[in-house]
C-alpha cells in the first residue's frame, strides 16, 4: 500500500521525490557539520595523545563512514536492479511504438487518415515523456536510497554527540 500512495503522490507532483531528497541531503549536511565540528575540536583538544575514550570515537569515525559507504553501494545496487530491466523494456517499447506512429503518418494516403495518425503519434510522445518521468523518479529513488544509510548515521551521530559533554 505503501508503493501504491508513493506512486499517487508522484503522479501528482512530480518534484516530490527530489524534494524529499534534497530536504534529506540538506538534514544529512547539517548534521555532518554538527559533527565535524564536535569531532575536530575534540581532535584538537586530545592533541597528540587522545585518551581510551577519544580514541574510541576516532576510531568509530572511520569504521562508520567504511560502513555507510558499503550500505549505500548496496542500497543503490539493489534499488538500480529492480528499476532498470523495468524501465528498459518501457523505454524501448515506447521508442519502437513512436517510430511505428512516425512511419504510419508518413504512409496517410488521405489528410483525415493523417490527422488520425497524428493524434496516434501524440499519443506515442506523450507515454514516452512519462517514461521520462518515471527515469527520473527510478533515479531519486536511487540516490535516496544511497542516502539513507549517510543520512541515519550523520544524524545519529548528531544528536549522540549534541548529547556528550566537551572536554
Amino acid at each position: 500500500m505503501a508503493r501504491r500512495s508513493s506512486t499517487l503522490k508522484t503522479a501528482f507532483n512530480p518534484f516530490t521525490l527530489w524534494t524529499d531528497l534534497a530536504l534529506k541531503t540538506g538534514e544529512m549536511l547539517a548534521a555532518s557539520a554538527q559533527v565535524i565540528t564536535h569531532r575536530t575540536g575534540r581532535m584538537v583538544s586530545a592533541g597528540p595523545s587522545p585518551n581510551a575514550r577519544d580514541r574510541k570515537e576516532f576510531t568509530r569515525m572511520g569504521l562508520e563512514k567504511v560502513e555507510a559507504a558499503g550500505e549505500s553501494a548496496w542500497a543503490m545496487a539493489e534499488q538500480m536492479s529492480r528499476t532498470q530491466m523495468e524501465l528498459g523494456i518501457k523505454a524501448w517499447q515506447d521508442m519502437a511504438r513512436t517510430g511505428v506512429a512516425w512511419m504510419s503518418v508518413a504512409g496517410s494516403r488521405s489528410l483525415p487518415q493523417a490527422i488520425a495518425k497524428q493524434s496516434q503519434l501524440v499519443q506515442s510522445v506523450a507515454r514516452s515523456t512519462q517514461s521520462a518521468q518515471r527515469l527520473s523518479d527510478a533515479t531519486a529513488r536511487v540516490t535516496g536510497r544511497g542516502l539513507k544509510p549517510v543520512h541515519r548515521k550523520a544524524t545519529a551521530n548528531a544528536k549522540r554527540l549534541g548529547k556528550l559533554p566537551r572536554r
